[in-house]
């Protein structure tokens, strides 16, 4: 892909953020901004085709991958665009991050989804905190979960591991695009995006107990999925 180059007003010089607040404010930046997308257009969904629950989860689908590879694309060399505790929870794992660095981007990603769902209630004439009543807790979202969960840690581990992570942004887009379909769950695999969307009585929403058993089986499919990767790509191949 050629690179093109903006012409931008020269920046101002003068003190900046250490480097990890700078990582943390992209990661709370990308998880409010997730959030906010994967709500709003449902909620836009749920307004423009009423009757029609295919074409509202293929509009909700569209955004959220469209919205989800710009974002990896503006703040994945800042932050690595982790926006998921999974991801962040791999890379610690790996060692490619540091533990309290994991934990400090878990706060943030976090609270970002629960901002990110307010702003998008507000946006949409919503109540800025609704406790969304859709429970998805069955035998086969929880399946579905622990899939899509370990697909997205396969599709990301293996590129970076293989040194083709400058593939992940297009890649993981296009992975969570075709979960929403394939999954009985539309693939949340994400504890912090299932926090956030407990915040709205949407078509996006999870009812607050449902999230519990969601958020555990994530984590068991983030593990099938390090475990995965790693027999696949035994070393690191970093270019």
């Amino acid at each position: 892909m050629s690179k093109v180059k903006v012409a931008l007003a020269p920046a101002r010089k003068g003190p900046s953020m250490p480097r990890l607040a700078r990582r943390l404010l992209a990661e709370y930046l990308g998880s409010a901004l997730l959030a906010c997308i994967v709500i709003g257009s449902g909620i836009a969904a749920q307004t423009l085709s009423p009757t029609d629950v295919g074409l509202q989860l293929l509009e909700n689908t569209a955004v959220t991958a469209v919205g989800l590879y710009v974002l990896i694309q503006i703040l994945g060399p800042i932050s690595g665009a982790h926006f998921n505790p999974l991801v962040s929870g791999v890379a610690a794992l790996s060692r490619s991050l540091t533990w309290s660095d994991f934990f400090a981007y878990v706060l943030v990603q976090v609270v970002g989804c629960g901002s990110g769902a307010v702003l998008a209630n507000v946006m949409f004439s919503e109540p800025a905190i609704s406790l969304s009543t859709h429970h998805r807790a069955t035998g086969a979202h929880l399946i579905s979960e622990v899939v899509a969960s370990a697909g997205l840690i396969v599709t990301i581990f293996a590129l970076v591991r293989s040194g083709r992570s400058h593939l992940c942004a297009a890649a993981v887009a296009c992975y969570i695009g075709a979960a929403y379909f394939f999954t009985s769950s539309t693939s949340f695999a994400n504890p912090a995006i299932t926090i956030g969307r407990m915040f709205s009585n949407t078509f996006a929403g999870i009812a607050p107990s449902s999230a519990p058993a969601f958020i555990a089986v994530q984590v068991v499919g983030a593990l099938v999925g390090f475990g995965i990767a790693a027999a696949l790509y035994p070393t690191t191949q970093e270019k």
